[in-house]
């Protein structure tokens, strides 16, 4: 491998120039050509559960009640300010329906039933595309929204969009100002970072330029993708990607800048010390990058949709940016040349032990006392793992305050106060036509009422509070036909009386044309649909359906509605965290075990971060959920934490062995960890702080939009871990490991000193003797004395 990346670092070098302008328009034709990103959010976590789940499998059911499964309607509230609502208003609002139901992607309109104050109505406009898409609900949202003026409405009444739909877009919306914010923040933080790290002014710009760009790059080919339905991107998609691209890619710079001043250090030429940092990173940097790939594309195989739309998207990303990190960065680097480093200046002689020097002396000299003492602090942090109580199932549910939409929704709230007290849906496919045969409904219904699980029913035969008898319903129906037909006014010559005609007209939501599905809209005693008490009800509530649902000999029953779609949430995540964790272990200890030549290493690595993820878990229990009293954890943290630590710790474990096997090339082991630690110790911190620092910018950012409590969870969560990470476990228990168990961590391989591995040693001389065109005679270290170097050995020497 060590020949590609030689050769990699020559070609970049070579065509430096014609690298950057490619990256540079390649950027620019894409950012015109595809969508954005932010334009393809999607906030409801409902929106992500598998095909079989049961919710979804029930809202297929009410296919005839409610359109194509999935279809979500634009709701729309009439809504008049003083009063009752007068015949004209009741025309406006007719025309209304008539205006909408002939724009693009609108399927239907349907009557949803007039308040009991009589002073608003709602209505249904159902699209024609199934699910939410953000594209198509935002331009339905904006065209139901310019209707209300083309309509003309008479003084007082006011006409709002309401509902799941239209908070979505309005979500969205924020969606794309928190993301941009969470960038911004992010950008501004890792510059500054940078700025005390390096003590340079370009090279932050110059590190931080290709994860900008890249970020732009494959948030717009994420989204074309996203455009043509073929994944869904949520926000913790959105807010993800840019802080890992921005973090990752910050940290994959760092590992290749740092070399390249390690070489300017040493008296290399600024071309040959990009060229050999390549040569000698590459490998990490592939290795690094491939293990978040490897870790992100085994979530493709989960059945809950977030996970599954995630990890394309972001393995999309890191591959993105190791391009970039091979070729845009050390292109830049090779322009730019010393200059980077302005006003300080890399002299050769320059090398220091440092902090990391002196603390891995301390654990080499006590390796036993140091693992100890971090076994048992990591495992009295993991202990907070009990106090773990998993919410925010259902992601955001209403629209950001002062849009359009929450004055709708706020509208709905004091009119309609059963269609917006959120209820349970019971669906039922009977075997006899409801209109038939009313008694089925009345038979199902007392069933349900003895199970004790509802405090509120409303069906066709009372569909909003007020009772209508089983006989009249049969009679409504033969002289009225479907619900569904019924225009707000009675038509001319009815004989039924107003008030009976808008009831019955309300029963378009709970019998079908046909009167085979009908629905049941239940509140529940254990109370708020989105609460973990009725979350834990949903078992019971199924099986009291099904006995109610078997007495009729009912052929298909189910339950929808949100507090069934978070249990089937909950237990979709919840299987998906037991078969993919494991899967993402094995797939990354096997590459681990490629990339360092060992079957020893690999097993403790991944138990570090094992142990390391309990750790941050538990303290981020202990801080939220016991200290700070808060309910629960997202259910997302666990699974993603997981996913994450693993990948991007391994980062700096690939980075802490490759160092440390190529010194044990040149040193005896206990020295060659001293020497690797005190190398690589400032990286790791480095991009440790640079990573831990973005998750807390997005824990930030990210609370403030739609879904932020999960979006604080996830963020610091992550920070717990990564610092973790890079100050005890990357610097102190792997060291420490390594020490004790001495050849062992290379098994089946044999490595020791003088093997003829081209080692750090050996390289740094033979570059100094070609720059200085000496013959064996260079100074090391700041030394002025000239000393003896013989000429590398063995099958790996530089041509």
């Amino acid at each position: 491998m060590h020949g590609f990346y030689r050769g990699l670092g020559r070609v970049t070098v070579k065509y430096r120039w014609l690298i950057v302008v490619v990256w540079l328009l390649g950027t620019v034709a894409l950012v015109r050509a595809l969508p954005s990103l932010a334009s393809q959010v999607n906030n409801q976590n409902t929106a992500f559960l598998p095909a079989n789940a049961p919710d979804v499998r029930a809202a297929v059911l009410a296919q005839p009640l409610l359109g194509r499964a999935r279809a979500e309607p634009v709701l729309i509230v009439a809504r008049a300010a003083h009063g009752s609502l007068t015949p004209v208003d009741l025309g406006a609002i007719q025309r209304e329906a008539s205006l909408v139901k002939r724009l693009k992607g609108v399927q239907r309109v349907e009557f949803f039933g007039e308040a009991p104050t009589h002073k608003a109505v709602l209505l249904s406009a159902m699209s024609t595309a199934a699910g939410f898409d953000p594209q198509v609900a935002r331009t339905l949202v904006f065209s139901v929204i310019r209707s209300f003026r083309a309509v003309a409405p008479p003084p007082g009444l006011r006409f709002y969009v309401t509902g799941q739909v239209a908070d979505g877009v309005y979500q969205n919306a924020q969606a794309r100002t928190t993301g941009a914010q969470t960038q911004a923040l992010s950008i501004v933080f890792i510059v500054l970072l940078l700025l005390v790290i390096f003590r340079s002014l370009l090279a932050p710009f110059v590190t931080l330029l290709p994860p900008a760009l890249v970020l732009t790059v494959s948030g717009s080919i994420i989204g074309e993708i996203a455009s043509h339905g073929i994944l869904k991107v949520s926000e913790v998609t959105q807010l993800l990607l840019i802080v890992l691209i921005l973090g990752a890619g910050t940290d994959y710079g760092l590992f290749l800048v740092y070399r390249v001043r390690e070489g300017l250090r040493n008296g290399l030429d600024p071309k040959e010390a990009v060229s050999l940092a390549i040569e000698r990173v590459g490998e990490s940097i592939t290795a690094s990058a491939g293990t978040v790939v490897i870790a992100l594309l085994t979530l493709t195989l989960a059945s809950f949709g977030i996970y599954h739309d995630l990890g394309i998207p972001l393995a999309i990303g890191i591959a993105t940016m190791l391009l970039a990190g091979l070729t845009l960065l050390p292109a830049l680097l090779a322009i730019l040349g010393r200059a980077v480093f302005w006003p300080t200046r890399p002299k050769a002689g320059q090398d220091k032990v440092g902090l990391w020097g002196r603390v891995a002396s301390r654990i080499v000299s006590r390796p036993v006392p140091t693992l100890l003492t971090g076994l048992v602090a990591f495992g009295a942090l993991a202990a907070g793992v009990f106090w773990y109580n998993p919410s925010g199932f259902g992601g955001a549910q209403s629209a950001p305050p002062g849009t359009p939409a929450a004055l709708g929704d706020a509208v709905v709230q004091s009119n309609f106060r059963r269609a917006s007290s959120n209820p349970t849906n019971l669906v039922v496919e009977l075997p006899r036509s409801a209109y038939s045969d009313p008694g089925q409904l009345v038979r199902i219904e007392s069933a349900l009422r003895r199970s004790g699980l509802f405090t509120t029913i409303d069906t066709a035969l009372g569909p909003t509070g007020s009772p209508i008898p089983p006989a009249e319903l049969t009679a409504l129906h033969r002289a009225l036909g479907s619900p569904k037909s019924l225009t707000p006014l009675p038509p001319a010559g009815s004989k039924v009386p107003l008030s009976l005609y808008e009831l019955y007209r309300a029963d378009a939501q709970y019998v079908s044309p046909n009167g085979r599905i009908v629905q049941y809209a239940v509140g529940l005693a254990a109370g708020d649909p989105g609460g973990t008490p009725a979350l834990d009800a949903v078992p019971a509530i199924r099986t009291a359906l099904a006995e109610a649902a078997r007495s009729v000999h009912a052929t298909d029953w189910g339950v929808a509605g949100e507090a069934a779609a978070l249990a089937d949430i909950s237990s979709t995540s919840d299987a998906d965290l037991v078969h993919i964790i494991p899967l993402a272990a094995i797939a990354i200890a096997i590459l681990l075990a490629l990339v360092l030549r060992s079957l020893v290493a690999p097993l403790y690595l991944i138990f570090s971060v094992v142990l390391s993820y309990l750790a941050a878990l538990g303290l981020a229990t202990i801080v939220f959920v016991k200290l700070g009293g808060s309910g629960g954890l997202t259910f997302l943290l666990p699974f993603l934490m997981f996913v994450f630590l693993l990948a991007l710790g391994e980062d700096y474990n690939i980075l802490v062995m490759t160092r440390i096997r190529e010194e044990a090339h040149d040193h005896r082991l206990g020295q060659a960890v001293i020497r690797a630690i005190a190398a690589s110790g400032p990286t790791i911190t480095s991009a440790g702080l640079v990573l831990a620092g973005s998750f807390g910018v997005l824990a930030f950012a990210g609370s403030t939009g739609p879904g932020g409590g999960q979006v604080r969870d996830i963020g610091v969560g992550l920070a717990f871990g990564i610092l973790m990470d890079t100050f005890l476990v990357r610097t102190l228990l792997v060291p420490s490991t390594v020490v004790l168990l001495g050849r062992w961590n290379w098994w089946p391989r044999h490595v020791e000193a003088g093997m003829g591995y081209p080692g750090t040693e050996q390289y740094r001389h033979w570059t100094l003797r070609r720059h200085a065109g000496a013959e064996g005679a260079v100074p090391t270290n700041g030394s002025a004395a000239a000393v003896a170097v013989p000429e590398p050995e063995g099958p790996a020497k530089p041509e």
